[in-house]
């Protein structure tokens, strides 16, 4: 290993290395691959990855070192452009024989790489001076004139030693349920701890890895939990249960940190539709799923939505979207200002005769609260806010909480299970934390426990605090807890123009339109909003949005993203989910994480009406792009897999009857008197929207049941 953990390669395959990331990448006006520095990122990536480059990579090089003798005489760098180029072509087209490794597979590995070196984070290695973000018109950072990073709020958190025996309520989870619900029981008075499994991160410990953050996770995330020791199983149709890890999209993580997802999420802040309150009754009941009413209405919710929105801080126009619902407040900041690409789409809904209005967000607007507005930058969802604009669970409701004196917080420690007695009253929480190695464990009383888990975590945890009184585990009487796990399908298509269609302002989403939600179109069920997306990271314009035809590579492949970047457009959003009883938590029989528990084991699938609803959106995407004058368009379709992601939900379904819910109307366990849940796992369907502000009002309506309880 060379310096600071880095790999040294041999000189023979540094050479050819070199000589394959500059056709990769050549120079022009702008820098080669070699001279970006794209190779202290393979040495680093190398070091990281062994496995991958000692079994595919390394034998690649040397394979094509030979092909290169074997039919010039000379070695590859030795060649002309033209001979590396057509090599090069041979070995992804397969048109070589007898390698060691699969050509295409080699080929595709090394060339991921090497654009990651080129188009990803300074700090990675490669990408010097930022010089191929300028090349293609991505700023990373707050707009001219902006402070930042700014200061943010400390929040203290106790040790195991510094806790009470006994607070009068414990809610476990400081993300957005979990933060509204400390802030409202601390304010009326009660003694509040807060268990937090993830860590306090400030601002620069989120990291702004363009490969590890919670947009873009092909090497991990930055925020929580660790790899090691947290695993997850999941089991999809025809397969056998395997192992996921933290970073990889099948285990559906959620931020774990102070804040939770809020405290890296794009923001969106939209309520439910009055009919999402009541989708069996509008629609019927589809074979196969477990789709139900609501127990509660629009109209109960309102003014909780009303609530979050002026509380926790939304920017937006309350005159927009009119279908909506009845609004009895405006929101307590404006918009955010619009972008090139909104303008432009708001004249093709137009023409179209859609209505189409600006994206409500928990960012500020203005300065507010002693933060300031929003700096615009080209890094929002995924990643920490480096101006504290963004109104999150660390940043508002933590704070208030804090301010009352009234409040604790013990960080890194997880609950195990939930001490309950007679299946009518839970006692307390047992408490773990892994210390260098060593794990300590507490156990203390409450008057109330509060579970704000999300809607995975939750349901694990009452699974695993099974008694003797309710073997199967909490509120599980009738096999209901881990059941209808839904978060969003998505669907969407991009939009190639001729001239630039970014401006390169942040968030970026700020255009959308609810045409198709309960429209009645094509006879699907729901439905769901459009918008246009966030801004895209350079490595997430490479990976997902050129056209399916692009070059890739080469000269025309960085032509490509020169040209493409500020041009393209991508309009998706989410449908309303069908949740079907099949989509689930359990527990696994064989999969244990560092404390000796049970993980979560996921299963399940989407059902054919979300992918049918889905599809139409998705036409109606194309139909938007095309009115806005869209050189060339292109699909993004769906896949049929387990749906939880980053907006879960479902797994501990409110209702009135126990038979087919976990939780009652006010967000109580049914036969409880003192155990509630703040998360998205009472949503009973999920609306065709991002689910925050939602998650946000119930935790207001749930706290003040419970200050009403004492």
């Amino acid at each position: 290993m060379g310096p600071r953990g880095r790999k040294s390669f041999s000189a023979e395959v540094n050479t050819v290395l070199k000589a394959v990331a500059d056709r990769m990448i050549p120079g022009d006006a702008w820098p080669s691959a070699a001279e970006a520095g794209v190779l202290a990122y393979l040495e680093r990536h190398a070091a990281e990855h062994p496995d991958t480059w000692s079994g595919t990579v390394e034998p690649g090089l040397l394979a094509l070192l030979a092909e290169a003798e074997s039919r010039f005489g000379r070695s590859f760098a030795e060649l002309t452009e033209d001979e590396q180029d057509r090599l090069l072509q041979d070995v992804q087209q397969e048109a070589v024989r007898d390698w060691p490794v699969s050509p295409k597979p080699f080929f595709d590995a090394l060339l991921s790489f090497v654009v990651e070196g080129y188009y990803g984070s300074p700090e990675s290695g490669g990408n010097i001076g930022g010089k191929s973000w300028e090349m293609i018109g991505f700023r990373p950072g707050p707009v001219t004139g902006t402070e930042a990073p700014v200061t943010e709020t400390e929040l203290p958190r106790k040790s195991f030693d510094q806790l009470r025996d006994r607070y009068d309520v414990v809610v476990i989870g400081a993300g957005a349920g979990g933060s509204v619900a400390a802030a409202v029981l601390a304010e009326a008075g009660l003694d509040v701890l807060v268990v937090e499994r993830g860590s306090w991160l400030r601002y620069d410990e989120v990291g702004r890895d363009h490969l590890r953050n919670h947009r873009l996770s092909k090497y991990g995330h930055n925020t929580g939990p660790a790899e090691d020791g947290h695993p997850r199983t999941i089991i999809l149709p025809g397969e056998q249960e395997r192992i996921t890890a933290p970073y990889e999209s099948e285990y559906h993580n959620n931020a774990m940190t102070v804040g939770g997802g809020t405290r890296v999420y794009g923001a969106q802040a939209w309520r439910f539709h009055p009919e999402d309150f009541r989708m069996a009754t509008r629609y019927g009941i589809p074979d196969g799923s477990s789709l139900s009413d609501w127990p509660i209405r629009y109209e109960d919710l309102e003014p909780y939505y009303e609530r979050a929105e002026w509380e926790v801080g939304v920017s937006g126009d309350g005159n927009a979207h009119s279908s909506r619902g009845q609004r009895a407040r405006e929101y307590p900041m404006p918009a955010l200002p619009s972008t090139r690409e909104a303008n432009r789409l708001a004249a093709a809904a137009a023409k179209l005769g859609w209505e189409a209005g600006p994206v409500p967000l928990l960012i500020n607007s203005v300065e507010r609260d002693g933060r300031p507005a929003c700096g615009r930058c080209g890094q929002c969802v995924g990643f920490a806010c480096p101006t504290n604009s963004k109104n999150g669970g660390h940043n508002t409701m933590m704070t208030r909480a804090f301010a009352t004196g009234n409040c604790d917080l013990i960080c890194d420690t997880i609950v195990e299970r939930i001490e309950t007695e007679g299946a009518r009253r839970a006692k307390g929480v047992h408490l773990a934390q892994d210390t260098d190695g060593v794990i300590r464990r507490l156990y203390v009383k409450a008057g109330h426990v509060v579970v704000a888990g999300g809607a995975i975590e939750s349901a694990r945890l009452l699974l695993n605090s099974a008694s003797a009184s309710e073997p199967d585990g909490i509120g599980n009487r009738f096999g209901q807890v881990g059941r209808h796990l839904q978060g969003h399908v998505y669907c969407g298509a991009y939009g190639l123009f001729d001239d630039p269609i970014q401006d390169g302002l942040g968030p970026g989403v700020s255009i959308a339109t609810f045409r198709f939600d309960h429209s009645g179109e094509a006879g699907v069920i729901g439905g769901g909003l459009l918008a246009n997306e966030f801004t895209r990271l350079p490595l997430t314009h490479w990976y997902r949005a050129l056209a399916p035809e692009a070059a890739r590579w080469g000269l025309a492949g960085k032509e490509t993203m020169r040209e493409t970047y500020l041009r393209t457009s991508h309009i998706q959003g989410p449908i309303q989910e069908i949740p079907t009883p099949d989509a689930r938590v359990r527990l696994s029989g064989t999969v244990k994480d560092r404390f000796g528990l049970p993980v979560v084991q996921l299963s399940g699938s989407v059902h054919p009406e979300s992918l049918r609803a889905s599809d139409m959106l998705g036409e109606q995407a194309e139909k938007w792009l095309w009115a806005a004058g869209a050189r060339q368009v292109w699909r993004t379709r769906a896949g049929n897999g387990l749906s939880g992601g980053q907006h879960q939900s479902g797994t501990l379904r409110m209702g009135s009857d126990p038979a087919t819910s976990v939780t009652d109307p006010t967000g109580r366990i049914h036969g409880y008197d003192n155990l509630w849940v703040s998360d998205g796992s009472v949503h009973v369907t999920n609306g065709g929207v991002n689910p925050v502000l939602t998650i946000l009002a119930l935790a207001f309506r749930t706290a003040e049941n419970v200050v009403k309880q004492g």
